[in-house]
């Protein structure tokens, strides 16, 4: 925009502006002006001009012409209109009165131009007054300028002042806000910088500073990777710029203790003596030679190649056989710290690997406290019950786990708070389950696992003389009272008392005893004791009858009474599987609480016999005319799996043939249609099952003959396993009446 000055006097001219060149292209003027008086002319060094003037009155340019080196216009007053009314008195004031609080909430417009308002008694001069201290572009300057009506003019005035007092008042409330915070800022950092001061001069040191460089040293100290030292570094410089008292300088700082706290590149030196660890782990426990056998060949590798990574080792087992506290063996045999965290019903995958630091009171995850705790990089870490992890809406912490249990992964473990790798591969992982069923695939590829099954009465009674009846006896204060268990009481205990596939059961009742011996002894008056011998009768008095009711073999041989074996959680267990015939259309009929794998052995058993009718020399005609039912008893526990098959069908043979069947031979397998015997698993469990229900002959499936290989030992007094290929052949040898003259560990295979 250009202003051109066209003279008309020494004093007086007319003002008026040429129209933007970027929107008019013929740089027309515009068609009103204003007739003003030049007031002030200053020159300046730079031999620049500068004119004041006072506008006087509005004009309408009626023609414009060059005259010698500027031009010159024709114009005519303008006089204004609708200058009078109520209305027009009513705008005038309320442009006061918003023009005077626009001045109050603007700091930049002079606070004088208060008294000159009130001093304006016309419309129109007050409309052109304000407009001239409003913010407004040449355009709507000039639209005011060609606006006569003094109405319009006000109206228009008026909202332009309103606009710009709400933008004012906006403006003022931040600016308010901004002032009040910086206020504090600056309150705040002299109030510090005094505080600083005032400590100099006491000789004090601040405590931010002392804080930082405690930090600063400790990072010096600890032998931190680089990526560690980079994010204290970090965060230390983070918090250098804190003040203390703000939320964010506690977080960052149990961010850098965490870092600091945790045993980066701390090890523990393994004790590799074979020998000795050969002696920790048979005084500890008694047999389990494959689990001991194992960790002496881990030894020995370790001795060999230092740097070897370490396995995934998972204890399969029913409770109660040692498990945990093998754990703890295999940590003192090594010299290693030894870590358990227990994963029973833990739903939040958070649990394992920690929060992100975004939540508030986030923390890492159980592995990376426990390994803080432990103060080595190198532990053994027990993870217990892991069959036993749950999954909701957190997540699926067994899928979490699948990183922590890889060695090809877990050289560089990150937990989600610390977001920094940490090295477990030298970490000693031991998972203890009581069954893999529940174990995802994923996560049991990843582990080494070794069975422990229960133990038989000799192995309990050996384990009670060794480990149960000492602890008991000196947790009860009668190690030194001349106490003894006989062996006959402690069979008795196991056997009337006690029936599981552990040894808590048989702990327990030892305790009980103890402790009805010690209340005894401290009832006494005389300090003189004589020698206590705790013998069957005492078991009997101190117990009292036995409550258990065991599932044991059948004295007699009966018709439709077959011997079946069964694995559970808590060890093997043996089925008596009954069946009778009754008058029917040939309807079958299952009750004891049959799972439907085990209800379709029992129609599978039914249908192989009705298809060997003929061979088995059964009358064809009894299927259809007959009724079948069968029974397993116990009916309160709920039972399933396809093991009882073979069972089933032997029982069916024996009440089709009125023939009994032995009862001195136990018998596992699945069958089919086809008239074939499956493999079946926990055969350990159920040869054990067998022997305490005093059942020395076992028939299983041939395909299991790899599974008995090694547990020769468990099986003395003497057993017999015979190897099945056909139930026909079992029904021909369990109905016969000739007699298994093997009385040895053998493996008969019968075609």
């Amino acid at each position: 925009m250009i202003t051109d000055i066209l003279k008309t006097n020494e004093k007086t001219l007319v003002a008026v502006l040429k129209k933007n060149e970027k929107n008019n292209k013929t740089n027309k003027l515009y068609n009103f002006g204003v007739i003003a008086v030049v007031t002030k002319l200053m020159n300046f060094p730079d031999e620049s001009y500068r004119v004041i003037i006072q506008g006087r009155k509005r004009v309408k340019i009626q023609e414009v012409y060059d005259h010698r080196n500027y031009k010159k216009a024709v114009v005519i007053p303008i006089d204004d209109t609708s200058f009078q009314g109520h209305d027009v008195e009513a705008l005038f004031r309320s442009l006061q009165d918003a023009f005077i609080e626009l001045i109050e909430e603007t700091p930049a417009i002079p606070q004088e131009l208060k008294i000159i308002i009130k001093e304006i008694d016309k419309p129109s001069s007050l409309a052109d007054f304000i407009s001239m201290h409003i913010n407004m572009d040449i355009i709507e300057r000039e639209k005011i300028l060609e606006m006569i009506n003094v109405k319009k003019r006000l109206k228009y005035v008026l909202k332009k002042v309103i606009d710009e007092l709400s933008i004012a008042r906006i403006s003022s409330k931040i600016r308010k806000d901004v002032e009040e915070k910086a206020e504090d800022s600056r309150r705040e950092y002299f109030l510090r910088e005094q505080l600083k001061a005032i400590k100099k001069e006491l000789g004090e040191k601040d405590e931010l500073s002392k804080d930082i460089n405690e930090i600063r040293e400790k990072i010096d100290k600890v032998k931190l990777t680089e990526e560690a030292k980079d994010a204290c570094e970090k965060e230390l410089e983070r918090l250098s710029m804190m003040p203390p008292a703000s939320a964010e300088y506690s977080v960052a700082m149990t961010y850098i203790d965490w870092i600091l706290e945790l045993p980066w590149n701390i090890y523990t030196e393994d004790n590799t003596n074979i020998q000795n660890a050969e002696k920790v782990l048979n005084n500890d426990h008694y047999d389990l030679e494959d689990i001991k056998e194992r960790m002496l060949e881990f030894i020995a590798v370790r001795k060999l190649k230092p740097d070897v990574k370490s396995p995934i080792i998972c204890f399969v087992g029913p409770p109660g056989v040692g498990k945990t506290s093998l754990g703890q063996s295999i940590a003192r045999s090594l010299g290693r710290k030894f870590i358990r965290f227990s994963l029973g019903g833990i739903r939040d995958e958070a649990e394992i690997r920690g929060h992100r630091r975004t939540y508030v009171g986030a923390l890492p995850g159980r592995i990376i406290q426990s390994i803080r705790r432990s103060g080595s990089s190198n532990p053994l870490f027990m993870l217990d019950e892991i069959d036993k992890l749950g999954t909701d809406f957190r997540g699926d912490p067994a899928s979490a786990l699948l990183e922590t249990l890889d060695p090809e992964q877990n050289s560089n473990y990150r937990d989600h708070y610390l977001d920094l790798s940490f090295d477990l591969s030298q970490v000693l992982f031991i998972m203890t389950a009581n069954t893999t069923s529940t174990i995802p695939p994923a996560l049991l590829d990843r582990m080494e696992v070794l069975e422990l099954p229960g133990y038989t009465t000799d192995e309990k009674k050996e384990i009670a003389k060794l480990h149960l009846v000492p602890k008991q006896l000196t947790e009860n204060g009668l190690e030194n009272k001349k106490v003894s268990f006989t062996d006959e009481a402690i069979e008795s205990i196991i056997t009337d008392y006690t029936y599981e596939a552990g040894v808590r059961g048989l702990e327990r009742k030892i305790g009980q005893v103890c402790r009805k011996i010690a209340k005894k002894i401290a009832s006494q008056r005389t300090k003189k004791l004589s020698k206590i011998k705790i013998d069957n009768k005492r078991i009997f008095k101190e117990l009292g009858p036995s409550r258990l009711v065991h599932e044991k073999k059948m004295k007699n041989n009966k018709i439709g009474i077959s011997t079946g074996l069964a694995w559970t959680p808590q060890g093997g267990e043996i089925l008596l599987i009954e069946s009778v015939i009754m008058q029917g259309k040939g309807k079958l009929t299952l009750t004891g609480q049959l799972g439907d794998v085990m209800k379709e052995s029992a129609i599978a058993a039914l249908a192989l016999l009705k298809s060997d009718c003929l061979s088995l020399n059964i009358e064809e005609k009894i299927f259809s005319e007959s009724d079948f039912h069968i029974h397993v008893p116990a009916g309160a526990i709920p039972k399933d799996g396809p093991s009882a098959g073979v069972a089933i069908i032997s029982s069916l043979f024996s009440r089709l043939t009125g023939r009994p069947v032995r009862s001195d031979i136990a018998v596992t397998g699945e069958i089919t249609l086809t008239g074939r015997v499956l493999p079946v698993g926990g055969v350990e469990n159920k040869i054990l099952a067998a022997k305490r229900a005093g059942i020395y002959e076992v028939l299983l499936p041939k395909d299991n003959r790899a599974d008995i290989q090694h547990i020769s030992i468990k099986l003395i007094p003497p057993c017999s396993l015979l190897l099945l290929t056909h139930p026909q052949s079992l029904i021909l040898l369990s109905i016969s009446s000739c007699e298994i003259s093997e009385h040895n560990l053998s493996l008969i295979e019968v075609e």
